[in-house]
């Protein structure tokens, strides 16, 4: 990392300090200098590092971006309508910029002693209830990428669960990024702590309102009380000039669930960590992703599941469609300690690949250290079968069609695992926009309904 850049962001930060929320409380201050040092000392990973060694993010790094100021004028919840997910049954909160944008959101009404808030008004309201959360999930040390956000830690969404509160509807949290007039980055941070037998779904989205090449860098932590449930949607959607950095961390107590589901649809170059540890006897965990790319876009995710106590389950499944000249990585990691004997985890990663020109580097990864285990993990890459192609063309399907067909179907595995129906809807909306022609892929499910039944 240059001087220049470490120089531009520690700047930025100065100037920025003063409006940042939680000033006067001493443990904030020190994690946020703390993890601006730690940036100086990292600086944005290069591909010397083997977590990032297929990911070049030199145009993050050689961009000085600026922090965005919210910018909400002119929106009003009509245009929201096209980006949400959940519809208008669920608990909305809006962020534009990073920034909490209370006109635009709608929480509805909460069971009793449940927050749902902006981070802002919570550390300036209730610090007390985040300090033992706030910083401690995440590593900040993890890279140059982790440490920035801390530093900044600005906004984002709040999310306090007692013990056995249940929140039935949908939570949708929309991040939403304006048109700029200079390169500018937004640092979205969220904190959801869920009690024992608590349960709640929460659906994280992130678009763009122009095609700017802004730059977004996200952390959401994640703390699951034993017995709990906590299912987890992602869908980053942000136009396919944008840059995208996220890591969602989560721990897990006994006998508690968390289901993740983590679309990449967008931007030009996204890379997604998320890591669970299964810290509770009995707990339970699974990860779908599916990732879109086409064109030059760069897609990495980066999945780590701890077994750390014994009897706990873990499934993983992720699919990649690539088109043009894009490229894909994929890295899960299970890491069993010790202790965790009796631990049953599968893993998979499954790629498609439409065009000779696109690229995918796949390494999932097992590292057991117990012996009693029932472990495996995969890997495929390839393209339609020329077979199924042919017997759909025999079945009076255009060649076109049966490929979206094909296509369609291989992603449909991983979308079909949502579990809410007006959320999976609309994913699949998004994912038929994404793939190609909206009316062609209509066509190719109403075909494969009539070849079901």
């Amino acid at each position: 990392m240059t001087t220049p850049t470490i120089d531009h962001y520690r700047t930025q930060y100065e100037a920025w300090a003063g409006q940042l929320p939680g000033q006067p409380l001493p443990w904030l201050q020190r994690t946020r200098e703390a993890a601006l040092k730690r940036f100086a000392h990292l600086g944005f990973p290069t591909v010397r590092d083997e977590e990032w060694k297929y990911t070049r993010v030199t145009p993050i790094a050689e961009h000085l971006f600026t922090p965005a100021a919210q910018a909400c004028i002119g929106l009003d919840r009509d245009d929201l309508a096209p980006l949400r997910i959940a519809g208008a049954a669920s608990h909305l909160l809006v962020f534009v910029n990073g920034h909490f944008a209370p006109s635009l959101s709608r929480p509805g009404r909460l069971p009793d002693g449940v927050t749902l808030s902006s981070l802002a008004a919570a550390v300036e309201q209730q610090p007390e209830e985040l300090e033992p959360y706030l910083g401690r999930v995440s590593d900040p040390d993890a890279s140059g990428f982790c440490a920035l956000n801390t530093a900044f830690l600005t906004d984002g969404a709040y999310l306090w669960l007692p013990d056995g509160a249940v929140i039935e509807e949908p939570i949708e949290l929309l991040f939403l990024t304006t048109r700029q007039a200079e390169a500018v980055f937004s640092q979205p941070r969220n904190l959801f702590v869920v009690g024992d037998r608590a349960r709640a779904t929460v659906i994280e989205s992130y678009a763009s309102l122009s095609d700017s090449g802004h730059f977004t860098n996200a952390i959401t932590e994640a703390v699951v009380g034993n017995g709990a449930a906590l299912e987890h949607i992602r869908l980053q959607g942000e136009s396919d000039q944008a840059f995208h950095v996220a890591t969602v961390a989560v721990r897990q107590g006994r006998d508690s669930r968390f289901t993740s589901h983590a679309l990449g649809l967008g931007g030009r170059l996204t890379r997604t960590d998320i890591n669970t540890v299964l810290d509770g006897e009995g707990a339970e965990c699974t990860l779908n992703g599916l990732y879109v790319a086409a064109g030059h876009r760069h897609v990495d995710f980066h999945t780590r599941i701890d077994h750390a106590r014994p009897r706990c389950t873990s499934r993983e499944l992720y699919k990649g469609i690539l088109n043009g000249a894009a490229r894909a990585v994929f890295n899960g990691k299970i890491y069993v300690h010790p202790d965790a004997q009796q631990t049953d985890a599968q893993q998979a990663n499954r790629n498609l690949l439409l065009s000779p020109r696109a690229e995918v580097d796949t390494k999932p990864q097992l590292e057991i250290y117990a012996d009693d285990v029932k472990c495996s993990h995969g890997a495929t890459v390839g393209q339609l079968d020329e077979d199924a192609v042919f017997y759909l063309r025999s079945r009076g399907v255009d060649a076109t069609t049966a490929r979206h067909l094909l296509t369609y179907a291989f992603a449909g595995e991983v979308v079909a695992r949502i579990g809410d129906g007006g959320v999976r809807c609309h994913v699949e909306e998004r994912l038929a926009a994404r793939l190609g022609e909206e009316q062609v892929i209509q066509q190719a499910r109403q075909l494969a309904e009539g070849i079901e039944a």
